[in-house]
């Protein structure tokens, strides 16, 4: 059985994070833990046994979907679940408040530090992600050298959602794919051939003036009514001077899909 790691703030969105996981797990038949860091005024007394009782109640509410367990460690956030990321957990489902949100800064703009840092694949959503069947996913085509870990990740969600995957590729006119990106688009479409996911390529010439890929990736996603978007979190080298900005605004996007990154 796999695991599904949820980290919590102990928010609403820590809920709702919570309420993706739960889906998830239901349809990849897994396990969940539920983590919580504990800052310093968190560790003792009755803030400590509020942080025990908020979870508890968070894995009363679910414990009859899927089996769910509970750690707090105390420390500092990001360094704590990327430590835990790497025990025994096959995917990270995160929530974040966007770049203003109040709680954990982890949960705000740091979200993009927190899943390059997970080393599994992590799930991304906001407060307003609807939660649903991922029909359809939209995965970018990227030239990154290790892209196998999440062409792998996609096939796993697509098989237990019996989704269509799009291998989406913007065409800027007169400049040729480099060759890095003609070769992974063809290791997505021989290993989701190889697994039986039903898929197909897509290409588009720009649409929205814009230096990266994100907005367009965004528009094309909305447009086709994908439930998932697939990317790299980490920066490609071809792309590296304008990639952080790209994946934070495709964590962060205003059409609330959640974001697959590896």
């Amino acid at each position: 059985m796999k695991d599904i790691l949820c980290p919590t703030d102990l928010s609403e969105l820590g809920s709702i994070a919570l309420d993706h996981a739960v889906h998830i797990a239901a349809a990849l038949q897994a396990s969940i833990t539920l983590l919580h860091v504990a800052g310093p005024s968190e560790q003792q007394g009755e803030a400590a046994a509020h942080v025990e009782q908020v979870l508890e109640n968070e894995m009363a509410r679910v414990k009859d979907t899927v089996p769910i367990k509970h750690m707090v460690v105390n420390g500092q956030a990001l360094p704590a679940i990327a430590h835990e990321a790497a025990h025994g957990h096959a995917l990270m489902v995160a929530g974040t408040h966007g770049p203003r949100g109040l709680r954990q800064k982890l949960f705000g703009a740091d979200i993009l530090d927190l899943v390059q840092h997970a080393g599994i694949p992590s799930l991304v959503v906001q407060k307003d992600s609807p939660v649903r069947n991922f029909d359809r996913i939209v995965m970018p085509v990227a030239g990154h050298a290790d892209i196998h870990a999440l062409v792998d990740a996609v096939v796993d969600l697509a098989t237990a959602f019996d989704a269509e995957v799009e291998i989406y590729q913007v065409d800027r006119p007169g400049e040729a794919p480099s060759e890095h990106l003609l070769a992974n688009k063809a290791r997505m479409r021989e290993r989701l051939t190889t697994a039986g996911v039903r898929h197909k390529e897509v290409s588009e010439e720009p649409t929205v003036y814009s230096i990266g890929f994100a907005q367009q990736t965004i528009a094309h996603a909305q447009k086709v009514g994908a439930g998932l978007i697939a990317i790299m979190a980490h920066a490609s080298e071809e792309y590296r001077y304008i990639a952080q900005a790209e994946k934070e605004r495709m964590l962060m996007n205003e059409a609330l899909i959640p974001v697959l990154c590896c």
